[in-house]
């Protein structure tokens, strides 16, 4: 049964509405472009969007399910912490899921720069093998039919200016997409309210089955580390800021109960 909004809950669903309402109203002044959270090198990133890419969502079906677990789960917890915890706690987990997920996305940068330059100071055709081991996802396969042909002309100075083009040229592949959402704070919401009353029986919609909040924890949990490392193309959700929600949400509350904090 759903229950009554509660302050922070009914503003934060008021906000989503509006930045929703506005990208289609003022399309002209691209609020999405300007709100969501760009990957770090792109020239469109800025730091106040680790906030503002949490209230822009990308159609109907994206706002209306992140919508649709905010109303559900935020006001059994802004009702059981207070409405100052229950805001801090969405803001963390949030702004949380954004960093990890432009952090690793920094990390596959920083290693990808320092496989170009070991490359680029030792191009040969065993090294550049090896290059590709960790990095031929980003090219498509007839860079293995120059990997062959490279092979057999181990010499030729031709091969070698290639492959080092082909190894600076890895940086144009690296992804400067955009990722937009409540997801990251609304998977934090739910494992807390998995931690805090796991044999609670909630009633899915899809299908319409009820099931306790541990196991639903559990379940989503274990489809987001699936679907982040299955890494399909296409597939256009951002797992990692999902997983990132729920990482920053069971530090804070790892560090409520350590402080003694009264979390429930």
């Amino acid at each position: 049964m759903m229950q009554r909004l509660t302050p922070v809950v009914k503003n934060l669903l008021l906000i989503n509405i509006l930045v929703y309402i506005l990208q289609y109203v003022f399309q002209n002044i691209q609020l999405h472009e300007l709100l969501a959270l760009w990957s770090w090198h792109s020239p469109a990133f800025r730091p106040y969007q680790f906030l503002t890419y949490m209230f822009v969502h990308d159609g109907f079906m994206h706002i209306f399910f992140n919508m649709l677990m905010l109303v559900f789960i935020g006001p059994i917890l802004e009702t059981t912490w207070g409405p100052k915890k229950f805001l801090i706690f969405y803001m963390v987990t949030g702004i949380g899921a954004g960093i990890l997920y432009n952090g690793v996305g920094l990390y596959k940068s920083a290693s990808l720069e320092n496989d170009v330059n070991a490359y680029i100071e030792a191009p040969n055709p065993d090294n550049f093998a090896l290059f590709l081991d960790d990095n031929g996802k980003i090219f498509n396969s007839t860079i293995y039919d120059f990997l062959n042909e490279f092979s057999k002309h181990p010499d030729d100075q031709s091969y070698i200016t290639k492959s080092v083009q082909y190894a600076k040229a890895a940086y144009d592949y690296l992804p400067v997409g955009s990722m937009v959402g409540a997801s990251g704070a609304v998977y934090g919401l739910l494992l807390a309210l998995g931690i805090l009353f796991p044999e609670m029986t909630v009633r899915l919609l899809f299908p319409p089955i009820p099931i306790k909040v541990k196991y639903l924890v559990f379940g989503l949990g274990a489809i987001e580390i699936y679907s982040q490392f299955m890494n399909k193309s296409g597939d256009g959700v951002a797992h990692l800021a999902h997983l990132g929600g729920i990482i920053f949400a069971f530090i804070m509350i790892k560090i409520w109960q350590k402080q003694g904090t009264n979390y429930r």
